[in-house]
């Protein structure tokens, strides 16, 4: 289904399993399947969505990431069990608790534009889940109780609901 799901002439060339295992050492981290396959062995980085401003190289980072932002480590758990809509919630007082949200246990897959990027959660509880994360709120993807979509949750989930050309929010 992964490699029907991205054209052979949009590829960027996969990393192969050396560079996959560099990466994961110098991280501390194993990625998730399929995730870690598909970018050993199909393509690493797309021109095309998703996201809507493609998928990036597992190295990348989206243009609009922006400076002076904290180390990311991919390594640490990745802090939230469910979705958190912080810029409506009337108890949230400190900016200090978004940091380890943006930066740590995720690699970023791409951006929808308008800081809205997407997260492949690859340490702590939520390993192997797709999040939507921006500066108003962090959502997980995938069927309730967990997400908010009727997709099958993970990688493979996110992707063929790309593939179905239903938009992100959509559950139809």
């Amino acid at each position: 289904m992964l490699r029907a799901a991205f054209d052979v002439d949009r590829r960027a060339a996969p990393l192969g399993w050396d560079a996959v295992r560099a990466f994961e050492s110098l991280h501390g981290i194993v990625l998730p399947e399929p995730y870690r396959t598909f970018v050993a062995e199909i393509c690493n980085g797309y021109k095309d969505g998703p996201p809507g401003y493609g998928l990036i190289s597992l190295e990348g980072m989206p243009g609009s990431w922006g400076e002076g932002r904290p180390e990311r480590d991919l390594a640490q758990p990745f802090p939230l069990t469910e979705s958190w809509y912080w810029e409506t919630d009337p108890e949230f007082d400190d900016e200090d608790l978004l940091d380890p949200i943006h930066n740590h246990g995720s690699i970023v897959l791409g951006t929808d534009g308008c800081g809205l990027n997407w997260h492949l959660i690859v340490a702590g509880p939520h390993r192997g889940h797709m999040w939507e994360i921006s500066g108003e709120g962090a959502l997980a993807f995938g069927a309730p109780p967990f997400g908010f979509t009727d997709a099958d949750p993970g990688f493979a989930g996110w992707v063929k609901h790309w593939a179905a050309k239903k938009p992100w929010w959509n559950n139809d």
